[in-house]
C-alpha cells in the first residue's frame, strides 16, 4: 500500500509478502446484501462520520463496550492506552444498561455477541450484574476480555461472573516464555494466565479463547507452542484468536517495518512450527461463511445478518483434536466444493415455496456425503446431524455441537493510521458502542475517534 499525505508525506507500508495467497483470499471473498441500521448523516465522509453511516456496509454483529480504562497493568501495547491519560472513562450503570437497550434494539438483527472490554472490565465490581443485565436482553454470546490477574487471585469473584451467565473468556496470552511477556506486559505474567485457567478449570469453565499479540521478534516463533498449549488444555480452551501487532502515536517507519507481521506470515509460521499439521490453505477469510447465512436467510424467510467483513481482515479454520494430532476440518471435508453447492441450492430454493424448500434440503443432505472423507473424519464428530440442525432451523445448539468437538484458530489483523483501508473500515463488523448510541467500526474507532471521544466522556484523574 502506497499512500501520500500533503501534511506527512509518503508512505509504504506491506500488506503481504505473498501475492497469490493475497489474490485468494480477495477469490474466496462473498459478498451480501445487508441490513444496516443508519444514525449518522453523512457530513465529512468515511471514515470521520461513524455512527454508523450510510457508507457502511455491514450490520453491528460483534460489539465491544468499553466499562473502564482503569486497569491493573501497565502494558507497553495497549489498543486504548488504558491508564495512562491521567482521566477516567467509566461508565455508570445505567448507562450501560442503555447501551446494552439500544444494541439490543437494533432492527432487523440484533448483533450477536457483546464483548466487555476496557481497560481491565475485571476491575468493576459490578461486571456480574452487567453481565446479567445483557443476559436478560436476550444477547447470544457474552464475553470478556481479561489479563486474567484478578480472576487468577480472586476466585470468588470469578465464581459470581460465572454465575451472572458468562459465555466466554478472552484471555490475553503472549506465549510461554518469559520474554515475550516482558517486552509485551512488563513482566513474566505466564503464571497468572495458568492460574486462571486452571481456576476456570477447577469451577468447571469451558470457553477460553486464548488472544495473543504477535509481533515479529518478540514472540512470532512461539505460535505453534501457543496452538499446542491450546490442544493439551482442550478442556478449557476452546480457541486461540492470533492479533498481529497494531501500530499508533510515535511508531517510526522503521520500527514498523521491524515489527510488522502480515496475516500472510502469522499463517506461513504457523504451517511451519506445527510441521504442516496445519497448513495456511487450512484458514479462510472470515466472509468466506456467507454462503450458510444466505442459505438459511432463504430457508427461514427472514433477514440475517451477514459476515461481510473485508477478506483481508482475518482468516480462520477449525482444528479437531485426535489421539494428540491436530486435524483441521479442511482435511476431511471440501469446503469450498461444499460451499459452492450451497449457492446453487440457495438459488433454487429462493424461487420455490415450502415444499421446495423442504425438498432442497433434503438433496443437500443426501449429497453432502460427496463432500466429507468419512474416513479421516474424527469418529465422534456427526456433521451430517450438525448440518441437519442448522439447516432445519437449530443455529446455536447445533454450532455449540462444532465448536465443543473442535479449536478455533483465527487472526484479526486490526488495522492502525499506517496499513488504513476505507473498503476494509466500510465493511467492518466488530464495532464499539458508545453511550451516545453510536456505534463505530474498531479501526477507525482505535485509530482515529477514540481519543477525542473520551475527552467529552472522561474525568480528570486528582494524582
Amino acid at each position: 500500500m502506497e499512500k501520500t499525505c500533503q501534511e506527512h508525506g509518503f508512505f509504504s507500508e506491506i500488506l503481504s509478502d505473498d501475492a497469490e495467497y493475497y489474490k485468494r483470499l480477495q477469490r474466496l471473498d462473498q459478498i451480501a446484501e445487508n441490513s444496516v441500521e443508519i444514525t449518522t448523516n453523512t457530513n465529512k465522509g468515511c471514515p470521520y462520520d461513524c455512527g454508523l453511516c450510510q457508507d457502511h456496509l455491514t450490520p453491528s454483529i460483534f460489539v465491544n463496550i468499553d466499562l473502564t480504562n482503569r486497569c491493573n497493568m501497565s502494558c507497553p501495547v495497549c489498543f486504548a492506552s488504558a491508564g495512562a491519560t491521567k482521566r477516567l472513562y467509566e461508565p455508570s450503570f445505567e448507562d450501560i444498561k442503555k447501551i446494552l437497550e439500544r444494541m439490543a434494539s437494533i432492527k432487523p438483527n440484533p448483533p450477536f455477541a457483546v464483548q466487555f472490554s476496557g481497560g481491565e472490565p475485571t476491575l468493576r465490581d459490578d461486571l456480574p450484574e452487567i453481565i446479567k443485565a445483557a443476559k436478560s436482553m436476550g444477547i447470544s454470546q457474552i464475553q470478556v476480555a481479561t489479563n486474567g490477574k484478578r480472576f487468577a487471585k480472586d476466585p470468588d469473584y470469578l465464581k459470581k461472573v460465572i454465575d451472572s451467565g458468562i459465555n466466554t473468556y478472552y484471555l490475553q496470552f503472549d506465549g510461554l516464555n518469559p520474554s515475550s511477556y516482558k517486552k509485551f506486559r512488563g513482566y513474566d505474567t505466564f503464571p497468572e494466565k495458568k492460574k486462571t485457567i486452571e481456576n476456570l478449570r477447577t469451577l468447571g469453565e469451558t470457553s477460553v479463547v486464548l488472544v495473543p499479540t504477535v509481533s515479529k521478534g518478540v514472540n512470532d516463533q512461539e505460535l505453534g507452542d501457543i496452538i499446542y498449549f491450546g490442544r493439551d488444555n482442550f478442556d478449557v480452551v476452546r480457541g486461540i484468536n492470533f492479533q498481529p501487532l497494531s501500530f499508533s502515536g510515535r511508531a517510526s517507519q522503521e520500527e514498523i517495518k521491524k515489527y510488522r507481521i502480515t496475516i500472510t506470515d502469522l499463517v506461513k509460521l504457523i504451517e511451519a512450527q506445527t510441521n504442516g499439521e496445519i497448513g495456511k490453505e487450512d484458514f479462510y477469510p472470515i466472509p468466506f461463511v456467507v454462503p450458510v447465512s444466505k442459505f438459511v436467510e432463504s430457508l427461514r424467510g427472514i433477514n440475517m445478518p451477514h459476515f461481510t467483513a473485508h477478506p483481508q481482515c482475518g482468516v480462520a479454520t477449525y482444528v479437531f483434536v485426535k489421539s494428540g494430532k491436530l486435524i483441521p476440518i479442511t482435511r476431511f471435508v471440501d469446503v469450498e466444493g461444499f460451499f459452492e453447492y450451497l449457492k446453487e441450492r440457495n438459488e433454487k430454493i429462493s424461487s420455490g415455496g415450502k415444499i421446495r424448500k423442504s425438498i432442497e434440503i433434503s438433496k443437500i443432505l443426501k449429497n453432502m456425503g460427496s463432500f466429507i472423507d468419512k474416513e479421516k473424519m474424527p469418529k465422534d464428530l456427526n456433521l451430517l446431524d450438525i448440518t441437519k440442525g442448522v439447516l432445519n432451523g437449530g443455529g446455536k445448539e447445533y454450532l455449540a455441537k462444532l465448536h465443543h468437538k473442535s479449536l478455533f484458530i483465527g487472526t484479526m489483523h486490526f488495522m492502525d493510521p499506517f496499513n488504513f483501508d476505507l473498503d476494509r473500515v466500510k465493511r467492518c463488523a466488530i464495532h464499539y458502542a458508545l453511550p451516545d448510541g453510536s456505534f463505530i467500526p474498531f479501526c477507525s474507532y482505535n485509530s482515529i475517534h477514540r481519543e477525542n471521544i473520551e475527552k467529552k466522556l472522561t474525568t480528570p484523574i486528582d494524582v
